[in-house]
């Protein structure tokens, strides 16, 4: 069942266009309490619906955010999704990943993808935002990049103790859909396998960059009706930037083959006159798996100049040039030269 159909709700089906609430967590720089409202404010006005958190974000912070916010519109004008599979542990010793989320809680994140760990994870999230059910319920952050050598039995905890929860939540209404949020595609391939999911949040892996998830993840994503949200269309910020001195790929920064890369991309750009990030914040929405991308907002700048890039007109000529120069997968889905706006 395709996820517009799962979550039923008056707000529609996914915006091309959902709001990434990682910077609400002071990710990479703090963000003052007052400015956080005005950006919130001004993507509402915007028409932005959908909004994406996590407990990790900022160690609770960008829930607690984006919950006084959406605690005073209507329950049904709005979807939201957050992440489970950490829970919060007080901790004021705690400095890992203090680098990422600037002045947050002295809380500690820690795996727990167990039934016990899901329903409290859960639950925790829905008094940080104050509100009574969830969207979309996202697994965070499985996979065997993330866990190593532990990968094998984490993922058999998840799929057997935190499916369970989550599928039990998604039965009771407490959760409209249920998926996946994390940055390796072949772990969503091996949960399709195990269970019965309605989306998956894909950050970074399928981008102008990199389209290594075409096949045969969103190839079956396609086939099987499975949504697919897209997190990272910007590789962490290079593709918004260019290859600058200091540009971040993947949450680092980046080397020197991904900055010759996108370097090549930026040149292609310059010369059919199209902004790398509109490029970048386009070219997965042409793909039939991909419902919306959520691009991470920091500012009311941000805002408004990823709204810009939204709305850019890209001649079909740029995306073959592409194509041509081995820049992208030959395979992609490309959008057409028409004006492409992203807005509901």
């Amino acid at each position: 069942m395709a996820l517009a159909d799962v979550l039923g709700s008056s707000a529609g089906k996914l915006p091309a266009l959902g709001f990434g609430a990682a910077p609400l967590g002071n990710l990479y720089r703090p963000l003052a309490e007052e400015d956080a409202r005005v950006l919130l404010h001004a993507a509402w006005g915007e028409g932005l619906r959908y909004f994406d958190t996590a407990p990790l974000y900022g160690f609770g912070l960008s829930e607690r955010r984006l919950g006084g916010f959406l605690g005073e519109k209507p329950r049904d004008s709005f979807l939201v999704s957050t992440k489970a599979g950490r829970t919060l542990v007080p901790n004021k010793d705690w400095h890992g990943q203090r680098d990422y989320f600037i002045d947050a809680p002295a809380y500690e994140p820690v795996f727990d993808y167990s039934y016990d760990g899901i329903m409290r994870s859960f639950e925790e999230s829905l008094e940080r935002m104050g509100l009574d059910r969830l969207d979309i319920l996202l697994m965070h952050d499985i996979g065997e990049k993330t866990h190593g050598d532990a990968h094998e039995e984490m993922f058999r905890v998840a799929m057997d103790g935190g499916y369970r929860a989550m599928e039990e939540l998604r039965r009771s209404g407490a959760v409209k859909a249920i998926g996946l949020g994390v940055n390796e595609w072949q772990v969503c391939n091996l949960a399709m396998d195990r269970g019965d999911w309605d989306c998956f949040l894909l950050a970074g892996r399928y981008t102008l960059l990199e389209q290594g998830a075409l096949v045969p993840f969103l190839e079956r994503c396609t086939r099987e009706n499975k949504s697919v949200i897209i997190g990272g269309a910007f590789n962490s910020g290079i593709l918004a930037t260019g290859a600058v001195e200091g540009a971040r790929f993947d949450y680092d920064a980046a080397p020197a083959d991904i900055v010759a890369r996108v370097r090549a991309l930026d040149d292609a750009c310059r010369a059919h006159r199209v902004p790398l990030a509109a490029a970048a914040l386009q070219f997965p929405l042409a793909h039939p798996a991909v419902r919306t991308v959520i691009p991470g907002f920091g500012s009311k700048l941000e805002l408004d100049e990823i709204l810009q890039w939204s709305a850019v007109a890209i001649p079909a000529a740029f995306w073959l040039d592409l194509k041509s120069k081995g820049l992208i997968d030959e395979r992609s889905p490309v959008p057409s030269d028409a004006t492409f706006m992203v807005l509901p």
